[in-house]
């Protein structure tokens, strides 16, 4: 198949993925709130999950069905790619680069008096707490399907016309837009950066949803245990509170 083709119907599967979702919880969310047994909330919840689970997993494995036998496809970079081990240790450098690159971020977007937090990830964690499903979605599903449109179709595409730099400030502010929160533009474009910077590094696409995956999944955990981290940093302030007035 010819790679036009290719990056066609990805782009559209990714497109109406994003729309058949929006649709689908409606639907799901309905049909769910006719239970007698869920409130409001908890139908709302588990209806966005399970919609996104559903079209995230059929959009994976159609993205399969397109890749599996167009591998050239993948081969974007001219050179020797990595090896599978060297791969998977600059899918972890790139995890760090990414929350590396998030930490300057929130400085920056503090300084400029942007109030620090995503409201999406917010709204994911409250759902993953009641709804567990959507934890493969944004753990597994969207570092895959999102490497592969933001890193091998967008940034690759343009790369192979111009060069790394613009290829990864286009992939970066796109990247940022799609998620929809522009008062932290910023803060969605510094793990873009690192994402494509090992993708270029290692010629595979691994690397980056390695990454990206790693990230995802520790967002995840700080969400799902936000009490206990704030009881523990409270626990720490008193501690420290005591230690200051003994020694004074």
């Amino acid at each position: 198949m010819k790679n036009w083709k290719i990056y066609s119907y990805l782009l559209l599967t990714y497109v109406v993925m994003q729309i058949g979702s929006v649709y689908l919880s409606k639907f799901v969310i309905g049909y769910l709130q006719s239970k007698p047994d869920l409130t409001e909330l908890q139908a709302t919840y588990h209806g966005l999950a399970w919609s996104l689970f559903i079209v995230n997993t059929i959009a994976a494995i159609i993205f399969l069905l397109l890749l599996v036998p167009n591998k050239k496809f993948m081969n974007v970079f001219k050179g020797k790619k990595s090896t599978i081990g060297m791969t998977i240790l600059w899918g972890f450098i790139g995890f760090f680069l990414a929350m590396a690159g998030q930490m300057i971020a929130g400085i920056i977007e503090q300084a400029m008096g942007i109030t620090v937090g995503s409201k999406n990830t917010e709204i994911l964690g409250d759902i993953a707490r009641m709804s567990s499903i959507i934890i493969l979605p944004m753990v597994l599903f969207a570092p895959f399907l999102e490497e592969l449109i933001f890193r091998r179709v967008i940034f690759g595409g343009i790369y192979l016309k111009t060069n790394f730099w613009i290829a990864t400030i286009v992939s970066a502010v796109v990247f940022a837009a799609v998620h929809n929160e522009f008062q932290h533009l910023l803060m969605y474009m510094m793990p873009a950066f690192a994402f494509a910077f090992v993708y270029y590094k290692t010629k595979r696409i691994l690397a980056p949803m390695l990454a990206h995956l790693l990230m995802n999944g520790f967002v995840t955990i700080m969400q799902l245990n936000l009490d206990k981290i704030q009881k523990y940093l409270q626990q720490f302030e008193d501690m420290k509170q005591t230690f200051i007035i003994f020694f004074n």
